[in-house]
């Protein structure tokens, strides 16, 4: 953790010292279960919140029977192609089989085949290892790789590919359909958390909108996440905050499948890195955010908070409520009555709108960007020019 760093506690948003740069006022959830420390620092040095809870964890290679089956299989009986998908995980296959005493066997039996590696990283790796790739595709596409294998033609070719954890979607099939026998290599395996008190406070924070990202940097983690969600009985929440709200963001196309398959879009970088992932939040929380000339003051309603004339003040999430309800409508009297639904956990006591609005001026350090209509409820004090352009928003 670096020094801007502040952790509150397993699941809690860890807060940035920078207030200012392009993620403040927002708050973002991670769901990996590694590289979430890196993750979470270039979202804090940008100014996000972050909340962490890995939706996931990793079976240690060493003790995966089924690579070690895997492993075995492969060195008695050679594989004509092998098809490297993740550094990480080639790296690790080659740690466990020295740790099995299979190391020099199976890099023996690597190199007399023909080796494609997904992406540069994994080149990186393979090259580390002693060995040399045959081929890679510029795209880092397993798409691209499928249509090689496909037109080199693999009728009776035996092809070994190493797994994300968990079966890449067609890969498998199209290759045995095209007459190949594949040997899996899971190199790694995901199963649930063991404790998931912080995957459902982060559930529930996406279903109360207490989010305004939630990011995923493998396929693993979103299919547990929302097999959690529908564990709980919560899915179909969860699913309309994803679609309306709260931005799902994805490291690359493989990751956002089974999002996807729910029928939710999803944002991409072009380049399939966590710089990229981090950098595409930047401009697309920004650009969600409303902004309007209110009292002769810039008002940015960020998610968790509010830019006034580009100063940053944290509002409380009653206070947001509040502010939202009255954006929806610029410039329009709002009646006590419809605050008091929209504030959270709303009761049925009309003081608690006056309450939360005291609060709210306070926090906007300016008292004047709310009017209040005795006897009608409250208005965004909306400069007279603008007035035309929001009426029938």
């Amino acid at each position: 953790m670096d020094d801007e760093q502040r952790t509150e506690g397993p699941g809690r948003p860890q807060v940035s010292g920078d207030r200012h740069g392009p993620l403040s006022g927002f708050t973002v959830g991670v769901t990996a279960a590694r590289r979430a420390d890196e993750l979470g620092v270039l979202l804090q040095r940008r100014g996000a919140a972050v909340v962490h809870a890995p939706a996931l964890r990793i079976v240690p290679l060493a003790d995966d029977g089924e690579l070690l089956d895997a492993t075995k299989q492969l060195v008695g009986h050679a594989p004509d192609v092998v098809v490297a998908t993740t550094a990480i995980g080639f790296r690790g296959w080659i740690e466990a089989a020295d740790g099995w005493g299979l190391g020099d066997e199976l890099l023996h039996r690597l190199r007399g085949v023909e080796l494609l590696a997904r992406g540069p990283k994994v080149k990186g790796a393979i090259r580390a290892a002693g060995l040399t790739e045959e081929w890679s595709p510029e795209s880092e596409s397993m798409a691209e790789v499928l249509d090689r294998l496909l037109a080199e033609g693999v009728q009776g070719r035996r092809v070994a590919v190493q797994l994300h954890g968990e079966p890449l979607p067609g890969f498998v099939e199209a290759l045995r359909e095209a007459g190949a026998e594949v040997v899996g290599v899971p190199v790694y395996r995901w199963m649930p958390p063991q404790d998931l008190g912080p995957v459902d406070r982060l559930l529930d924070a996406t279903v109360a909108r207490g989010l305004d990202a939630l990011t995923f940097t493998s396929a693993p983690a979103a299919a547990s996440l929302l097999g959690r969600a529908e564990e709980r009985g919560m899915l179909p929440e969860l699913l309309a905050a994803l679609h309306h709200d709260v931005v799902p963001a994805c490291v690359g196309p493989v990751t956002a499948l089974p999002l996807q398959a729910r029928g939710l879009d999803t944002v991409q970088p072009e380049r399939f890195r966590l710089g990229p992932l981090v950098q595409l939040l930047c401009q697309e929380l920004p650009a969600r955010a409303r902004t309007l000339p209110v009292a002769g003051h810039r008002v940015e309603i960020r998610g968790q908070a509010v830019l006034v004339d580009g100063v940053l003040r944290p509002v409380p999430p009653a206070g947001m409520a509040l502010l939202r309800a009255l954006a929806r409508r610029p410039g329009w009297v709002v009646a006590r009555a419809e605050l008091l639904r929209a504030l959270p956990g709303a009761g049925s006591d009309e003081h608690a709108v006056e309450t939360a609005m005291a609060r709210l001026r306070t926090a906007l350090g300016t008292p004047k960007l709310i009017q209040t209509v005795v006897k009608r409820g409250y208005r965004l004090a909306l400069d007279t020019a603008s007035d035309a352009k929001y009426a029938d928003d």
